[in-house]
């Protein structure tokens, strides 16, 4: 038996690939105050179908028919790149062999009922069609037809799909965007993150073909949010989420630099700040979180900052080289901050007001192992004290005052003490909100208003994993699915969310990999190693696990939350019993109701 992979576009697919693009149209231009504002529509040639040309066409064999098991999947070289081969239910399938996320191969991920999860991140991607069914990230991946005809595999794909390892699904354009009133449009999106471009993807996917407009304080197009904290010397350009072509080949809208001031949901108008109303049919509402600031003397001084665009972070990397840091808060963004200073500044202080960082997340123990990674790396932790002045010398900082009397030099002080949702400009609106300022949804991430839809780090949502319960998850893998189900139902899909959360952090070269939700759990079952930082614990409420973290113990995490999604429990019996044994086994198919 033979197998033969090729690359297929369906005929669906193919049509629209070669669609000519819409004509060159001129900038569009509306007047606020005497102010010109400009929205380009430039033309973005598509380019042709590079699956029609034979030179760019690789055939090779990799293997024999019967070298994979059911459920098996092993990475293939074509020698001008490489492919993802699995196995299941008796049928051969092919994708990219890469994460398009981040690079992360797939081969070590997760298989499971027809998706493989990055072992990275927990992306899902369909093995029947490539497509990304569950974040981060955007594309998908690029699907190779199988063949059998004999005894060995073969291989024929497209050089420019094996190099590339990524695929952006097919989208509607805008049908006459020209005939559109500019203060005007078909749907609306208040905040220019994960949510809200996955939101206006997700609409053009889906045929959706009038006016997207989306609107930003920022000043810059969506880019990759979390690589503020995690690599701070990143310009703008190089961790956009997507090409300024993009957009415009695209017809989705981006005003930068525009902030609503407030929403009429009776009239269906936002009014910007600057007095520009703009009326909507559709409002997806996705503005995120508003970092907290201190309240101490000294809190408007200059070198403190709160990290919330690239040019902070850019600023901070320089300002900090050689010098005294001092970042208050062990947050997510305050213990990235330092891993990443630790080796450029002089001296790291982090103050603290907990005995321990991640105590509330990770617990105790998982907390104790992190702080004693960073202690090992020159970090200098203040625990259980907070900052009561911000002392100045000819106008810039100079020294941060604890309350336990203790005074620390400082050239920079980066402060990561939290967040609260950017909701104050809809407390007038009618938008159910709750007591700490979260928009209230539900699991279509639909508003208590018609019409409105609310996504990312600003709600609460029912999340199926904890039976329904309203939470707040501001993770970037959930803002991406947020944005993904209110796009589908804005076009009346009645589509509800299902996912698990997926977030990571990663510091001196460790990645924390964490899946589920944590919150209120009573134990924490650890196997492994924590002083040698290679372990993986769970976290239980009762006698069932709600969570789970790991270093160095891929895929485990994945695994879980695979288990998870599929809504199968996991008994603090079944971790005590089994876990370890798995991993020295490599055998985790326990896990999936396989094992004995």
């Amino acid at each position: 038996v033979e197998v033969k992979i090729e690359v297929v576009i369906p005929e669906k697919e193919r049509s629209k690939e070669e669609m000519s693009p819409n004509g060159k149209a001129s900038p569009l231009i509306y007047k606020v105050n005497g102010t010109a504002r400009h929205y380009h529509l430039e033309e973005h040639p598509i380019a042709s179908n590079p699956y029609h040309n034979p030179k760019d066409v690789v055939e090779a064999s990799v293997c024999h028919v019967k070298d994979l098991e059911n459920g098996q999947m092993r990475e293939v070289d074509l020698g001008c790149g490489k492919a993802l081969l699995i196995k299941e239910s008796g049928e051969f399938h092919a994708v990219g062999h890469k994460c398009p996320h981040y690079g992360a191969p797939l081969v070590k991920g997760v298989l499971s009922k027809g998706r493989v999860r990055c072992p990275w991140h927990g992306a899902c991607f369909n093995i029947g069609t490539g497509d990304i069914e569950d974040f981060p990230g955007l594309d998908s991946l690029p699907r190779f037809q199988v063949k059998i005809e004999k005894e060995k595999v073969y291989i024929r794909a497209s050089k420019q799909a094996l190099q590339t390892q990524r695929r952006t699904k097919m989208m509607a354009k805008c049908i006459s965007l020209s005939n559109y009133n500019l203060s005007s449009t078909n749907v609306l999106i208040i905040g220019a993150g994960a949510a809200g471009l996955v939101c206006a993807e997700t609409l053009r996917q889906e045929g959706f073909s009038d006016r997207i407009v989306m609107c930003t304080m920022d000043r810059h197009l969506p880019y990759d949010r979390p690589k503020l904290s995690k690599s701070m010397d990143s310009h703008p350009e190089q961790i956009a989420l997507r090409p300024k072509e993009f957009f415009c080949t695209y017809d989705i809208e981006v005003l930068t630099e525009m902030q609503v001031a407030a929403v009429d949901v009776k009239s269906k108008i936002a009014v910007f700040k600057d007095g520009f109303k703009m009326e909507y049919n559709k409002l997806l509402i996705a503005t995120g979180n508003m970092p907290k600031t201190l309240s101490c003397k000294g809190k408007e001084m200059e070198n403190v900052f709160n990290i919330r665009t690239p040019e902070d972070a850019n600023r901070v990397v320089k300002l900090a080289t050689s010098k005294n840091v001092v970042i208050v808060g062990a947050s997510f963004l305050g213990m990235e901050v330092a891993a990443y200073l630790a080796e450029r500044a002089h001296s790291v202080s982090l103050v603290e007001l907990e005995h321990v960082p991640f105590k509330k997340f990770f617990g105790e123990r998982v907390g104790r192992a992190v702080m004693k990674m960073f202690e090992n790396n020159r970090v200098k932790f203040y625990m259980q004290t907070e900052v009561s002045e911000l002392r100045e010398q000819e106008g810039k900082l100079k020294e941060v005052v604890l309350k336990s009397g203790k005074v620390l030099r400082a050239d920079v002080c980066v402060v990561g003490v939290g967040a609260v949702p950017a909701t104050g400009f809809l407390k007038q609106s009618g938008i159910n909100i709750d007591s700490k300022g979260f928009i209230v949804v539900n699991k279509m991430m639909q508003t208590n208003i018609p019409g409105v839809f609310a996504a990312g780090d600003a709600v609460t949502f029912p999340l199926a994993l904890r039976n329904n319960k309203k939470v707040n998850v501001p993770h970037w893998q959930m803002a991406h699915m947020h944005g993904r189900i209110a796009a589908l139902n804005m076009l009346a899909h009645g589509t509800e969310i299902s996912t698990v959360p997926y977030l990571w952090t990663a510091m001196f070269g460790k990645s924390i990999r964490y899946a589920g939700h944590g919150e209120g759990f009573d134990d924490v079952v650890i196997q492994g190693d924590l002083d040698e930082l290679k372990f993986v614990a769970f976290y239980t409420k009762s006698d069932e696990v709600v969570a789970v973290a790991s270093i160095n113990y891929d895929p485990i995490v994945s695994k879980v939350a695979e288990v998870l999604a599929a809504g199968r429990t996991i008994r603090k019996r079944d971790v005590d019993a089994m876990v370890f044994l798995s991993f020295r086994t490599g055998d985790m198919s326990w896990l999936t109701g396989k094992g004995s």
